[in-house]
């Protein structure tokens, strides 16, 4: 019997890869499948707060900016859950994120090209074949199998990640805090150490129980202040193919420095979050001094375990220059996420680009192998494409992209001008103009 060769496997079943998953579920001439080491889709299961709020539209879904006809739409899952008027009356264009999380889960479960319970060990290069090999490992069985395709679409997404002084510190990073919610609330002394949407969630879900559980909870972040996510039309913008097409075209010498001035852009916080934050605490204050302090300008510098089971904080304001030491007997940690490489593409690094840092040479095609149509990455290509790179709302573009890729023609329309600014230089008709 003559071996299956797939034409596309993902690898990690993030949004991003289910989202490719199912835009390829329809295509007859595409024969591709999607594997993930996890029992099941769970997008972020340590962050699901009762009211935290996704930051894109529910139109950034899985499928609509690529197709809006297709079964997979947020739309046809509020139908066929029978919560459509409900959410049409609720007026509200974010959807909760638990809400969004049972979204992805009702696409997946509807898919046949996606499998679970899948490890990928090791990946080679089968040059007779003219295919990648896939060496998998069920999580379930143990059982060893072999997946062999000629493209591959790298969706591992990013890990957990510490500042260096609490590497090998038993904190509680964010991406925990569901799990050691009830066990931080029976302590006396908490600090939160970070600036972002997840840091303002994770506060503002143990400030309304402080009070009554008689505990301090304290927000430390090394940010000038707590500066709000930019959500104005024209910035908007800076997640369109326009954009993208600008930034990747930069020297890489201008994007890094540009990006790093960008953070405020995507990894700001709510601005209903923050009002309902000052709201809380103005709430408590009638009662007198709320058991919390937000302390802005701040770096934690080192960390501690104590005998007793406290954490002795080393922290340095930034503009005083001053240094200072306190106590918390619980840290959660709000430092975000990084990419992290899977391990294997050890048996494959040979067929990856990478630039002079050892970073992903990603094309404008997400592509990274040298002949620029095998190997395509997504969220890992921050540093080539910009801020759209971690964004829900590009991520139909950049699907529609690699299947373009892929399949030789474009399957779904990919707009390339949607913004109505210029990025680059201005350029008229007017070129035969003379300066004296």
């Amino acid at each position: 019997m003559q071996e299956r060769i797939y034409d596309l496997i993902g690898v990690g079943i993030g949004p991003f890869n289910l989202s490719l998953a199912a835009l390829s579920e329809p295509i007859a001439d595409l024969d591709a499948v999607f594997l993930d080491m996890a029992d099941g889709f769970n997008w972020h299961p340590g962050l699901l707060l009762n009211h935290a709020t996704m930051q894109t539209s529910f139109i950034a879904d899985l499928v609509t900016f690529a197709d809006p006809t297709s079964p997979y739409s947020f739309l046809n899952f509020a139908k066929k859950s029978g919560r459509l008027y409900a959410f049409y009356i609720k007026e509200d264009f974010f959807l909760l994120r638990q809400e969004y999380n049972q979204y992805c889960q009702w696409v997946a479960a509807q898919l046949s090209n996606i499998r679970f319970q899948q490890f990928v060990e090791y990946a080679h290069w089968d040059e007779r074949r003219a295919c990648y090999v896939l060496n998998c490992i069920s999580t379930q069985t143990g059982a060893s199998s072999q997946y062999l395709t000629k493209k591959l679409v790298l969706g591992t997404g990013t890990k957990p990640q510490l500042p260096a002084c609490c590497e090998g510190v038993p904190v509680v990073h964010s991406g925990q805090y569901v799990y050691q919610k009830d066990a931080l609330r029976k302590k006396k002394r908490l600090a939160i150490i970070g600036s972002g949407q997840s840091a303002a969630e994770i506060y503002f879900d143990l400030l309304q129980d402080a009070q009554q559980h008689g505990y301090q909870v304290d927000w430390i972040t090394r940010s000038a202040r707590f500066f709000p996510l930019e959500y104005t039309k024209l910035t908007l913008e800076m997640t369109s193919p326009d954009y993208i097409n600008y930034f990747h075209a930069l020297p890489q010498s201008v994007r890094t420095p540009l990006l790093d001035s960008q953070k405020g852009l995507y990894k700001g916080i709510n601005r209903c979050l923050i009002n309902a934050i000052f709201d809380e605490l103005y709430r408590q204050s009638l009662s007198g001094k709320p058991p919390s302090q937000l302390v802005c300008n701040t770096e934690l510098t080192a960390i501690k375990p104590q005998a007793d089971g406290h954490y002795a904080l080393k922290l340095h304001h930034q503009e005083t220059n001053q240094s200072s030491q306190c106590q918390y007997d619980g840290v959660i940690i709000a430092s975000g996420y990084a990419y992290q490489e899977p391990a294997f593409l050890q048996g494959i690094h040979q067929r990856i680009v990478r630039d002079q840092h050892g970073q992903f040479a990603v094309r404008r095609n997400y592509s990274i192998d040298p002949h620029g149509k095998e190997i395509f990455v997504q969220n890992a290509e921050l540093h080539t494409h910009g801020l759209a790179a971690p964004d829900l709302t590009m991520a139909c573009h950049r699907n529609g992209v690699i299947l373009q890729e892929v399949l030789g023609y474009a399957p779904y329309s990919t707009e390339q001008k949607v913004a109505f600014q210029t990025f680059g230089s201005f350029a008229t008709q007017s070129q035969d103009l003379i300066w004296a």
